[in-house]
């Protein structure tokens, strides 16, 4: 089973990564933990450093919890939402755990929301983390 979790380094993500090692032991599966940047003038190069030492963190945690997980910094020119579904598409990704914050309504028109993109666009199963 391939599980993709889309991860930020944010306070989110150390309860997503509990679920997917439960998940991934559960279901004999692998991680592939995902980081998605637009790219280009719109992405600084220490915001990319900062993103790969995260990745690079929470693949240290999974091989601590002896699960196999690899990890992809996506810059691609998308939207972090449509690129993670893209990926997973591209992947065969059969489980996608993503986190959730809140966010006013306004807030949500404005800047859009990436969980929400995923939600209703993967083909696969989403189990969101708040």
């Amino acid at each position: 089973m391939k599980i993709l979790i889309g991860y930020k380094g944010t306070d989110v993500g150390k309860d997503l990564m509990n679920i997917a090692v439960k998940h991934a032991k559960a279901f004999n599966g692998e991680i592939l933990i995902v980081t998605s940047m637009i790219g280009g003038e719109k992405t600084e190069r220490q915001e990319l450093t900062d993103a790969e030492k995260n990745l690079d963190q929470a693949k240290a945690y999974f091989d601590d919890s002896g699960v196999t997980s690899h990890t992809h910094l996506l810059v691609r020119g998308f939207e972090a939402g449509e690129d993670i579904v893209r990926f997973a598409r591209e992947k065969n990704v059969d489980e996608i755990i993503i986190g959730v914050r809140s966010r006013s309504k306004v807030g949500k028109l404005l800047f859009g929301s990436t969980a929400q993109v995923v939600i209703l666009d993967a083909h696969c199963p989403v189990l969101s983390v708040k």
